[in-house]
């Protein structure tokens, strides 16, 4: 390889490294949120996967402790996958052309 070609992509290696560290940081801005159980429990998380927020309808409060353990669970679990399929998108327009291993999750 080449001196001029090595220096090339160093800068763009460093380029996407940069562009990355901006993704990353506005993913951390970035909230989601999931539901369960028609919307009588919801979930807010940030794209980190922090939970901002948990809504419960008051109508979900009755004696069925182990349904709202559930509404509960599915509702954080829908959050995650938004939250990952958003980072994934996101991220996706950073590594555009990048060959990344398979099962290879960003960011890192």
């Amino acid at each position: 390889m080449m001196k001029g070609q090595i220096a090339g992509l160093m800068k763009q290696a460093q380029q996407m490294q940069d562009n990355m560290r901006k993704m990353q940081e506005e993913l951390s801005q970035m909230e989601v949120e999931g539901q369960a159980g028609a919307g009588m429990v919801k979930v807010t998380m940030t794209c980190r996967h922090d939970v901002k927020r948990v809504n419960i309808d008051p109508a979900a409060l009755g004696d069925d402790k182990e349904m709202l353990e559930d509404l509960i669970a599915a509702a954080v679990n829908d959050a995650v996958r938004k939250v990952e399929t958003t980072s994934q998108e996101k991220m996706a327009s950073v590594t555009a052309g990048l060959p990344l291993p398979p099962g290879m999750k960003l960011p890192f």
